[in-house]
């Protein structure tokens, strides 16, 4: 089942509440949103990449540093509480509408997930082809700790193991490992996304692509944002889009 033509989307809402004007945001010597761009012109299995926003500033920053923004998002998919999943479907319904063919698959690439590197796309879009029965593939890691250990619930005042289950183990090393959703990439198979709502997606069959848990830089608040710098500027993040030297 082919994954081409490839659409990569890159959605960035104007009215962020979190951090204010976060995907335009000086980061690492770029705008927040230009790393996404960068990054998908490095991807050669991306065969088209836009930009899905509302707002007009964030649009002529994107096409400032290379990226294609064919029209603007409507005001009703652009409010506090939208959710991504419909913004992904118009994306996806308008540019084959306005290109008159149709894509295979959808790789969302959230602008607030710098940390993403090419080849990450390559083993993504791999193990969605070698997987007739997934509907698509989602970006892990491993947090620096696991929860069945270390996790309580409150009740009463008291404390409570969050998982119960996790009594049977002993030793730390012991508990099956948890991965945590990064959000640094998300691709999926163009019918499942045009058919089904989001609820009804996230219970069918995804595959886990497994990245370092130090890439995964997610940045929605201000400290969120000095953080992912500090990863940046010591050399542990690094953006191969970018000339040596300008990372710090």
């Amino acid at each position: 089942m082919s994954v081409h033509p490839l659409l990569a989307v890159i959605p960035a809402r104007g009215g962020s509440k979190g951090l204010p004007g976060k995907n335009i945001l000086p980061f690492g010597g770029l705008p927040l949103i230009a790393h996404s761009i960068r990054f998908a012109s490095m991807c050669p299995e991306i065969d088209r990449c836009i930009v899905s926003t509302d707002s007009e500033e964030i649009a002529a920053v994107a096409r400032e540093h290379g990226g294609d923004v064919p029209f603007l998002r409507p005001p009703e998919l652009a409010a506090d509480n939208t959710p991504t999943w419909p913004v992904l479907q118009h994306a996806l319904r308008e540019m084959e509408a306005r290109e008159g063919r149709r894509f295979q698959a959808l790789l969302l690439l959230q602008p607030t997930n710098p940390g993403r590197l090419p080849e990450d796309v390559t083993k993504a879009l791999a193990l969605l082809d070698s997987n007739p029965n997934a509907v698509g593939v989602i970006s892990v890691s491993e947090p620096p700790f696991n929860p069945r250990w270390t996790c309580v619930e409150e009740h009463g005042g008291m404390i409570a193991n969050a998982f119960p289950e996790s009594k049977t183990y002993v030793r730390r090393q012991d508990v099956p490992p948890v991965y945590r959703i990064n959000g640094m990439l998300y691709l999926w198979r163009r019918d499942h996304i045009l058919s089904e709502t989001e609820d009804e997606i996230e219970a069918k069959p995804h595959l886990a692509l497994h990245l370092p848990e130090e890439r995964a830089i997610d940045i929605d608040s201000p400290s969120d944002f000095k953080i992912g710098e500090i990863l940046v500027r010591n050399g542990i993040v690094t953006f191969p889009w970018l000339a040596p030297g300008i990372h710090s």
